[in-house]
């Protein structure tokens, strides 16, 4: 299937990362289960694409996403509702899991299901326009709690979650829920500078990165130590490692001479 080809997203190639933007503004880029499908489809295409070493996910520049396709989830039969959730979990499930580093880039509201497609992103660059929510309780739905909680912790993730209050872009910083907030005519651009910076990185690395990231705070702080430098050791082995700290040690010689 080509890349350029999907009815709910549009794809973008840059040199070495990609711009995944999501397509349905009249609906407020509401995620229909075609357009998670889509998603679901081009970050496995992704996963294999070598030539891909991040990802950008925006909504482009007024919206990121209202949240899940109401008109869509009212009509189905009860048949329908587990497979239509189980297929949530998957396209999430695609997303939270991918190998190489991820930025959601908001601008707008991202709101239930949109909010929960930014937290399962890497990195969060936010427009001074972000309004983050979840008003799923006020509807008698549960949002989702654990990406959120990994984020900003429990007592605050419970807050967001209960509550159901916007989150502007100042408090989403001061909260760590995002990790930068910018005039709203740079947030892409800023997106871009952060997935041209990873994708100069080394794959194996920022992948290793990742998983630490997942692992250890799940283990004691000897294992979690242990660990670590195991990863180290295996990338510390591989070949390209001495080209680039070679590299690394000229850059600093170049800055020193200035």
């Amino acid at each position: 299937r080509a890349l350029m080809n999907y009815n709910t997203i549009k794809i973008t190639k840059k040199e070495g990362y990609a711009i995944v933007t999501l397509n349905r503004p009249r609906e407020m880029n509401a995620l229909s289960r075609e357009m998670r499908n889509e998603l679901e489809d081009c970050f496995t295409q992704f996963e294999k694409d070598d030539f891909v070493r991040a990802v950008i996910l925006t909504g482009g520049d007024y919206i990121f996403s209202a949240g899940m396709d109401i008109k869509e989830m009212s009509a189905l039969s009860d048949g329908e509702i587990d497979d239509y959730f189980g297929s949530m979990i998957t396209y999430l499930q695609t997303i939270y899991t991918f190998k190489k580093p991820v930025i959601a880039a908001v601008s707008g509201i991202a709101l239930g299901g949109g909010f929960n497609l930014a937290t399962v992103c890497d990195i969060i660059i936010a427009s001074e326009t972000a309004i983050f929510g979840h008003p799923e309780l006020k509807f008698g739905l549960n949002p989702l709690f654990d990406p959120l909680r990994r984020i900003v912790g429990m007592s605050k993730a419970k807050e967001i979650a209960m509550l159901g209050e916007p989150v502007a872009a100042q408090e989403a910083l001061r909260i760590g829920l995002v990790n930068k907030i910018v005039p709203p005519e740079r947030f892409l651009e800023e997106a871009k500078i952060i997935a041209g910076e990873l994708s100069k990185r080394s794959a194996k690395a920022v992948e290793a990165v990742k998983r630490i990231s997942d692992i250890v705070p799940r283990l004691d702080k000897n294992t979690a130590l242990a660990h670590e430098f195991e990863i180290s050791a295996l990338l510390f082995s591989r070949a390209e490692r001495k080209e680039q700290m070679k590299g690394f040690i000229e850059e600093l010689k170049k800055r020193k001479k200035k």
